[in-house]
C-alpha cells in the first residue's frame, strides 16, 4: 500500500479556503495525481483542505471521505505555546535549535524532556490521539500497529491519499517513521501543496514499517510553472 500525505494548498486562513495560488496548486497536483493510481480520497474537515483535495476527487471521480482526527483545529489548541516575547506560535514554529540540540537529539521516547513547551499534558494528549487514530486508521488497510512495526492482517494494493495540514501532517509523520516528535519539528518542513508518500511493503515474512519514497515533493509546481517559496 502508498499512503501519500499531501498539505492542503496555499491557505486563506481567515476563510478557511484556499487563496488564488493555492487553488492553482491544487489543480497542479491533480494533474499530477492522475496518474498515481489513486483508489481511495480522505480529507481534514477543514475547508482548505477540503478544496484542495476537490480537484483530484473531480478528476478522479473519487468521492473525499472526513477524517475528523486530521482537523487542525483540535492540534492547533494543544500545541500552541507562548514564546519569550509573548506571542503564541506552533510548537514546532521555534527556533529548531530550541528543541534539538546536543542535549535533546538523544531523548527519543523522553521527548517531553526536551524543552519545558512540552510538558503540558495537553500536547501529550493530542500526540497521542493523532497516534491512536492513525493506528485505527491503518488497521482497516490490513496493518496493524505493533511497536514501530506493523503486523500485515491483509495485503494492500491500494493507493491512498490524505488530504491535511502541516502541523497535523508532521505529528502524524513523526508517529509513522518512529521519529520522536521534538526531532521531526526541528529537522523537516514542508511547503503549501506539498506531497509525501509512505510505502508499506507485504513482506513475506508478514511485518512491515512504512517507508518514505518522496518527502515534501513540488515538482507538479514545475510542470504547471508555479512560483515556489519555502
Amino acid at each position: 500500500m502508498k499512503l501519500y500525505v499531501i498539505r492542503h494548498g496555499d491557505p486563506d486562513y481567515k476563510n478557511d479556503n484556499l487563496t488564488p495560488l493555492g487553488k492553482r496548486q491544487a489543480e497542479a497536483l491533480a494533474h499530477r495525481l492522475v496518474g498515481s493510481g489513486i483508489d481511495e480520497i480522505y480529507s481534514s474537515p477543514l475547508g482548505r483542505a477540503i478544496a484542495t483535495a476537490t480537484p483530484t476527487a473531480e478528476i478522479l471521480k473519487k468521492k473525499i471521505e472526513i477524517l475528523p482526527w486530521a482537523s487542525e483545529n483540535t492540534a492547533a489548541e494543544h500545541m500552541f505555546v507562548t514564546d519569550k516575547s509573548g506571542k503564541r506560535r506552533w510548537c514546532m514554529a521555534q527556533q529548531n535549535t530550541n528543541y534539538k540540540n546536543n542535549d535533546t537529539v538523544r531523548l527519543y521516547d523522553d521527548w517531553q524532556n526536551a524543552h519545558p513547551d512540552f510538558r503540558g499534558e495537553l500536547i501529550t494528549e493530542e500526540i497521542n490521539y493523532i497516534a491512536e487514530s492513525s493506528d485505527e486508521f491503518l488497521k482497516n488497510f490490513g496493518y496493524e500497529r505493533d511497536g514501530c512495526i506493523y503486523k500485515i492482517l491483509e495485503p494492500s494494493d491500494k493507493n491512498v491519499a490524505v488530504f491535511c495540514h502541516h502541523g497535523f501532517g508532521s505529528t502524524w509523520m513523526a508517529h509513522l517513521l518512529q521519529i520522536p516528535p521534538h526531532i521531526m519539528w526541528a529537522s523537516f518542513d514542508f511547503v503549501p501543496c506539498a506531497m509525501s508518500v509512505f510505502e508499506f511493503a507485504n513482506n513475506e515474512n508478514g511485518i512491515t514499517t512504512p517507508f518514505c519514497r518522496v518527502f515534501a515533493d513540488t515538482s507538479h509546481f514545475y510542470q504547471e510553472r508555479l512560483p515556489l517559496k519555502y
